[in-house]
Parts: structure tokens; sequence; C-alpha cells
């Protein structure tokens, strides 16, 4: 699944002769939308549209391990999707229980490691099984880490995490940021440096609400099986053109990286 540098992707075209900003955002998250769009615009079922977004989830794993991406946050099912009709539900349950069972030796093999972000309850038990298998089988690896975000939400997962503070007897003045940050389920990562969302839509859709306070955002109206490589190399350059001040301001920034520098 996974190309290096030196083989090139089919289909890609000659993106990869593009420059690269200097700046690579360290983790990248994105909203996968517009596949039901991007089917419906080609007189096909939105089941094709689900199999082509899986598809493409393949060159943009290729692509940020060749942009020096070292987390990749993918939204694959949220918790409000089980209120969508039943047999499209059931079809993206089977499209992720395929994807286990077609990919997961490559990624293991090709130093992906997977997470899951999200609960598992309400899950088939067999497809839960499945999950926790690939997360133990690929813990250890380091080229790329790839959290799939399925079954997830991000006010549910504010409320988990508290609801877990508060049976650890953790004392109301113990409550930081950072406590409620190790509670989360991206626990021991940095947060999303970039969320992206595809289809042209401009919301987060709970979507790594707490994490992503300070991310910066970028819209494409380009629908999900069709953004690229050379698409995500337009918002890593669009990233590098902003200036995160984190609530500073930018005489401060720029005293900062002086002193780092």
């Amino acid at each position: 699944m996974l190309a290096t540098k030196d083989s090139p992707t089919p289909g890609d075209g000659d993106e990869t002769e593009h420059p690269l900003p200097e700046r690579i955002p360290r983790h990248v998250a994105i909203i996968m939308d517009g596949n039901g769009r991007w089917a419906k615009a080609r007189g096909l079922p939105r089941s094709a549209g689900h199999r082509q977004g899986t598809e493409n989830l393949r060159r943009i794993l290729r692509a940020a391990v060749d942009f020096g991406i070292e987390i990749l946050t993918i939204y694959a099912f949220s918790t409000e999707n089980w209120s969508r009709p039943r047999r499209e539900v059931r079809l993206l349950m089977r499209i992720l229980e395929m994807v286990i069972d077609r990919e997961l030796k490559e990624l293991n093999e090709n130093g992906v490691q997977i997470r899951h972000i999200g609960e598992l309850s309400g899950i088939a038990p067999r497809l839960q099984k499945k999950v926790k298998q690939a997360c133990e089988l690929t813990k250890n690896n380091s080229r790329l880490i790839l959290n799939v975000a399925f079954n997830y939400g991000g006010r549910d997962e504010i409320v988990q995490a508290v609801r877990q503070i508060i049976r650890d007897g953790v004392a109301p003045e113990d409550v930081t940021e950072e406590l409620i940050s190790s509670y989360l389920y991206t626990s021991g990562l940095p947060d999303p440096d970039l969320i992206i969302r595809t289809s042209g839509e401009f919301r987060l859709s709970n979507f790594l609400i707490w994490q992503g306070s300070y991310s910066e955002y970028y819209s494409t109206p380009t629908f999900w099986p069709d953004f690229d490589k050379e698409e995500l190399r337009k918002a890593l350059v669009e990233y590098s053109r902003r200036k995160r001040r984190f609530g500073m301001t930018q005489e401060q920034i720029e005293a900062l990286e002086k002193e780092n520098n």
C-alpha cells in the first residue's frame, strides 16, 4: 500500500515535482467527506462512493509518508452516522472489516501503527475483535501513526474522559487542561496541526473538538474520492503560509523563534 519516494504512485501524475514547503505539519487530521455526492454526480449508488473513498485512502497514506507527516487521523464513522439508513451503516461496517482483512498485513509490513479512537461498544463483536487485533499487531510500528476515528464523537469523547476522571477520584482543583488531554483517546499524541475537510463544507462535525482548538483549518471543494496527493500538497502549502500565534502577538512569536534558533 505504501510507496517510497523512489517508487512512484500510479495515477498521481508528476505532482511530486512540485516543491514542498519547509514547514510540514506533524499531525494532519482529515474529515473524509463527499463520497455520496461523488457517486451521485456520476449516476452511481452511494455505496460506490464509499468504496471509492476507501480505495483513495491508499494513496493518501502513501502521500503522507512521502511528505513526512508523522500522524494521520481520519474520520471514518461518527457517532451521528448511526442515524443513516441501516443498509448504508451495514455497508460501512463491512467496508471497515474488508479493509482490515485486505490491508492489515501490508500496513504492518510498511511500519504503520494503527490506533482506534472512539467507542467499540455497539459494533459487532467480530469487528471489535478485528479492530483490537489490528491495533495490537501494529502497536510497535513507527513509520506513520494512523488514527482511525470510528464510532467517534468529540463531545462523547469529552464526556467519557470526565466520567473517568470522576471515577478516578481526581480532586476538582487538580483538573487541568493537561489532565483532561491525558484522558482522551489521543492521549500521548500532539494535537493536530492541520485539519482538512473535503467536499467544501466549513464545520468540524464533532471531530476532535478539544484537540482541534488551535489547529489550522483547510476546506477544499474536492470530494474525498478525488482528493489525491496533489490536493494534499496544496493543503500543506496553504498551511505553511499560516501564522500560528496561539494567542500571542507576532512580535512574541518572532522572539521565540529567534531564541530557539
